[in-house]
């Protein structure tokens, strides 16, 4: 009876070779296969970054490192109403993306108590959704001028910045050699005159209206697709927008939709809006 009972009880291991294989296909049998299953999917081919669109690999390959762009700095002061409404009043109107709203005290109490050149480094240098410049291409002092309006608007008592420090220099050459400045002015003078007629100014001007429209108060939103708006450059955003064609998308854009205001809260005409539409159709084409 004994007997019986031990062999009853006795397992299915009963030699040391037996324990060595079970223990092999138990334990270490699984981590090679686990290791192999790893390396299969990591190294199986797989398209390169852009291979899905390879025109927009090749565009972002060869995209310039930076830009050259000349301004008018003899050109008045724009005041701060007018870069409010051209830049500025996109995302301040609503609120969009965390922007405080025009005339809200509660939301720019904080603010102003940091004081007009902290406000106008976040400006300068971008914060949050908001892009360097504040997404356009205005002067510092037209910037500063737009941050004033809304502090001030808000229960702030910042004073208006005005172009002195800019108009001093151009200034002091004049003086200190009269006579050699004198015959140039007068060719310059006359210039004006006989340039006027020419229309090939007046041509590229047109031609970037466009272009100069997206930078102003377009590029806010668009650069870092703000509030859903669908990014510069973003094919895959803008292709179900694309069926709306170009008179579609510029009648969006002048009623306002969603966040965006109408006009894209500027003060653009409909045929600039129209142009500024067809930039951003030519970049995803």
């Amino acid at each position: 009876m004994s007997d019986h009972e031990h062999e009853h009880h006795t397992g299915p291991i009963k030699t040391p070779s037996q324990l060595l294989w079970t223990s092999f296909f138990a334990f270490v049998a699984p981590i090679f296969i686990i290791i192999g299953l790893v390396y299969t999917v990591t190294s199986g081919n797989k398209p390169a970054m852009g291979a899905a669109d390879p025109e927009l690999a090749v565009a972002q390959r060869i995209q310039r490192v930076g830009t050259v762009e000349l301004r008018d700095a003899n050109r008045p002061l724009a005041s701060g109403e007018a870069v409010y409404a051209a830049q500025c009043v996109a995302c301040h109107a609503a609120g969009v993306a965390g922007a405080p709203k025009f005339g809200d005290t509660a939301a720019w109490a904080p603010r102003i108590a940091t004081g007009y050149e902290a406000l106008l480094n976040s400006v300068l240098k971008g914060k949050g959704a908001m892009g360097a410049q504040g997404g356009g291409a205005y002067r510092d002092e037209e910037l500063g001028r737009a941050v004033v309006h809304l502090a001030n608007a808000a229960g702030g008592q910042f004073a208006v910045p005005e172009a002195a420090a800019v108009a001093a220099p151009a200034a002091a050459p004049a003086a200190a050699a009269p006579a050699a400045v004198e015959a140039p002015t007068a060719v310059v003078a006359a210039a004006p005159a006989a340039a006027a007629p020419a229309p090939v100014a007046g041509a590229t001007v047109a031609a970037g209206a466009g272009e100069a429209l997206y930078k102003q108060a377009c590029a806010v939103c668009h650069v870092a697709g703000v509030a859903g708006a669908p990014k510069f450059a973003d094919k895959a955003a803008w292709a179900p927008r694309l069926a709306l064609g170009l008179d579609g998308l510029t009648a969006s854009v002048i009623k306002g939709k969603g966040a965006m205001p109408p006009k894209g809260g500027s003060a653009a005409s409909d045929a600039d809006i129209k142009a500024a539409v067809q930039y951003m159709l030519d970049a995803v084409k």
